[in-house]
């Protein structure tokens, strides 16, 4: 957060408009936390943005900061892969996000976040995307040995963490394919597509 509040005010293709940090982070509400996300005005809002203020003392603005982002992610030398996703998945990942991704909690806190399912993030969120998931594992998981999957095991379990069913993108237009078509239109959303016969995103 440090070395995002210096990068705002700035465009962003998502919502097509130029957003303040404070819209930003109620984005992150939205999307990536599937909640409401608090006004601009409220304490929760006041409080992030002082505290990521306070963290970016000093810092330039118009650069970019160290730790901002996932670093970049060369292709895989084959097309990512389900299947051998839910081999890395089994073997890496299900120790702590479970087998059923649903993560783990513990005293009514999250200690493992859910990757899918309806505690997850939804369908709107940067981790939805391969590209996004693929660079944001190979740099940071799994838990205390990052870095030691390889890339294609990367993009492999990112293309398996993302065919799942998860909450509903909040910007949905009462119909998958027209979702899809506005909101999704990448070959690295899974969003509107099918897999093993289910069309995901359309799960209530």
């Amino acid at each position: 957060m440090w070395a995002s509040y210096v990068a705002y005010p700035a465009y962003r293709k998502k919502n097509d408009k130029v957003n303040t940090f404070g819209e930003r982070l109620q984005g992150c509400f939205r999307f990536s936390e599937n909640g409401k996300a608090p006004a601009l005005d409220s304490k929760v809002m006041v409080a992030l943005e002082s505290y990521s203020y306070w963290m970016s003392t000093k810092a330039p603005t118009g650069a970019k900061m160290p730790g901002r982002g996932y670093p970049d992610l060369p292709k895989p030398a084959l097309p990512a892969d389900y299947h051998r996703g839910e081999a890395v998945y089994a073997q890496n990942c299900a120790l702590c996000h479970e087998a059923n991704g649903a993560g783990q909690q513990a005293g009514g806190k999250t200690v493992f976040p859910a990757l899918w399912g309806r505690n997850s993030f939804n369908w709107g969120a940067g981790m939805g995307s391969i590209k996004n998931a693929a660079a944001f594992i190979k740099a940071n998981m799994p838990l205390g040995v990052q870095g030691s999957l390889t890339v294609q095991q990367a993009w492999d379990v990112a293309a398996y963490m993302d065919s799942q069913d998860r909450p509903q993108d909040p910007r949905y237009l009462g119909n998958v394919a027209a979702t899809r078509a506005k909101f999704h239109n990448s070959p690295m959303s899974m969003y509107g597509k099918s897999v093993d016969g289910h069309i995901l995103g359309s799960t209530p």
